[in-house]
């Protein structure tokens, strides 16, 4: 323990002595040797084992032109084959909430007020749920004990050996019970009996777990999963940084009522196919999301009407200003970027009437003219005519987006996650005027970035530290991890203190290397270092050859 709390107190230390380098260091350029890795530790989840010679033998310059090409990468076929197990994450809003239902909504299924899922497998897992509810709820009290249950489908030798078996025998144990009776033991099962036979389950068997322990967990858990696989296996490595930096940008929580539903489309299709486009149609994606405007309130912002605003009456549903304002300073202009707060009720007001056909069923976007604000509106000096409907919002989203502020603001926010915590001015206004001269062209942005002095010089050179998620990816990667289920690592970066998709405030989490800078946090990696090693992670496999590469040291804590 002494040791770790040394490990820890370098750490501190030497990441702080690197957020404060010199000004000098940005002008001195890395060691031509050092540019592989440094563009392997900046563009990448981390570099694995073969990755500074493959990029060597292709050529560092063509290798970044292809990562920000994405499309002309054809994908890892190890993470497609991995994703496929996940398929949660190919569904709409709508098909997640027929096939991963909430307890209430089994309930509303028990009662014939939702349509059972159509894939035949869930269906008939749903319906096992729901016959078990069913019973349940009309034997009230005297339901019988679990065990009691249990005895008429197993004998006391079979329960013995799936309760204390190896996780290898239990799943062996399970898969010699007749088939026709199989899932309705698994729901009997008590659930650590059920979790016991996780870790050497085959994939199909594993989702029936997962649906057992509660149908709308395989959401969430998918998601998580599917982040920390791209980031390991994905050979679109750049895109994959790009989608978590955006999404952190444009930071949704997951846990907020319908969004549990509705974060899986909206990272897929709102998030993912913008990163490298321009950052005007991003914004309208995002601000068109059933996601966003559900976590932001706004589907629920209404006109108020000219009696109740000359009263001085509050409507029961009325003006919501969350979006507004978070569009301003979180998603645009900054904080400093010259709103003021009569900006932020003018901005709200066009957004009125931007709502969601049936939010709880995962419903899509919809404009309603009934509760939009017609009236005349000013942002930012510029008059929004009266008579307008959905284009109010629209001509809202072009001021903003071509806004110098937003220019320099997004400028800022890039530099100071590809080059350090404290970016250096001069990056930040050629990037800026790259943005404006360009219509916000994320590309365009980034190469500005890729190819200036800044990014290659010392200044930028191992100066950032790792997040959880960079923490755990580059740990696997540089030990060529196989990963069978990636449910563990998510569990391990939530104890380091970024639960995935669940940062509860629209800030998302900080790009500043300081956030992880706790005790508590890095002692969370040193151990997970050490059982990474030693092969103690459940699903992960790590290669012992690679073994000697030290994790939890400070070097390794930075990028």
């Amino acid at each position: 323990m002494r040791t770790r709390r040394w490990i820890c107190t370098a750490m501190l230390v030497s990441v702080g002595v690197s957020a404060y380098a010199k000004k000098s260091l940005f002008q001195q350029e890395i060691p031509k040797q050092e540019r592989i890795v440094h563009a392997l530790n900046r563009l990448t989840f981390g570099p694995r084992p073969q990755d500074e010679a493959r990029v060597r033998s292709i050529g560092l310059k063509k290798w970044i032109d292809l990562q920000l090409h994405p499309e002309r990468i054809n994908e890892n076929p190890v993470l497609i084959e991995k994703l496929k197990t996940l398929d949660s994450l190919s569904m709409t809003s709508e098909q997640l909430v027929a096939n991963y239902p909430t307890p209430q909504m089994i309930r509303q299924m028990a009662g014939g007020g939702l349509p059972f899922p159509a894939d035949p497998d869930r269906r008939m897992m749903i319906q096992k749920l729901v016959e078990r509810f069913g019973r349940r709820q009309k034997q009230g009290e005297s339901a019988p004990p679990e065990g009691q249950e249990l005895s008429s489908l197993l004998t006391p030798d079979q329960f013995r050996l799936l309760r204390t078996g190896t996780p290898q025998e239990r799943v062996i144990a399970f898969e010699n019970l007749p088939a026709e009776k199989q899932n309705d033991i698994l729901i009997a099962l008590p659930a650590g009996v059920r979790q016991g036979m996780f870790p050497a389950a085959p994939p199909e068997l594993r989702r029936k777990i997962e649906l057992t322990a509660g149908p709308q967990q395989v959401v969430a858990q998918d998601l998580a999963e599917g982040k920390l696989l791209r980031a390991i296996y994905s050979d679109r490595q750049l895109e994959e940084v790009l989608t978590d930096f955006w999404f952190n940008h444009f930071n949704i929580y997951l846990d907020k009522g319908a969004d549990h539903f509705m974060v899986t489309e909206y990272e897929r299709d709102v998030i993912r196919p913008h990163v490298l486009g321009k950052f005007r149609e991003l914004l309208e994606a995002t601000a068109k999301s059933p996601a966003m405007l559900f976590y932001l309130d706004n589907w629920q912002s209404v006109a108020q009407s000219a009696d109740q605003a000359r009263r001085g009456i509050a409507a029961r549903r009325g003006l919501n200003e969350n979006y507004g304002r978070e569009l301003l300073e979180l998603h645009t202009l900054g904080v400093d970027g010259g709103y003021t707060q009569q900006d932020v009720t003018e901005v709200a007001r066009c957004f009125t009437g931007w709502t969601i056909n049936q939010p709880l069923r995962g419903g899509s976007f919809n404009f309603n003219p009934r509760t939009h604000d017609s009236a005349e509106k000013t942002v930012l000096g510029v008059k929004i005519p009266p008579g307008g409907g959905i284009e109010d919002g629209e001509k809202v989203l072009d001021i903003v987006a071509r806004h110098p502020a937003t220019a320099r603001f997004i400028s800022r926010k890039l530099a100071m996650r590809f080059v350090a915590d404290e970016p250096p001015v001069t990056l930040v206004d050629s990037m800026a005027a790259t943005f404006l001269k360009t219509d916000g062209d994320l590309l365009e942005v980034m190469k500005t970035l890729l190819e200036s002095k800044e990014f290659w010089s010392e200044g930028a050179y191992r100066s950032k530290m790792k997040s959880p998620l960079e923490m755990v990816a580059s740990a696997v990667r540089a030990l060529n991890g196989e990963v069978d289920y990636a449910s563990s690592l998510a569990n391990q970066v939530a104890q380091m203190g970024e639960p995935l998709y669940r940062k509860q405030e629209p800030t998302g989490y900080s790009n500043s290397g300081k956030e992880w800078l706790n005790s508590a946090g890095l002692i969370a990696r040193m151990n997970f270092a050490v059982n990474l090693a030693d092969n103690k992670i459940p699903g992960v496999k790590a290669d012992a050859a690679q073994a000697g590469i030290s994790l939890g040291s400070p070097d390794f804590q930075k990028r």
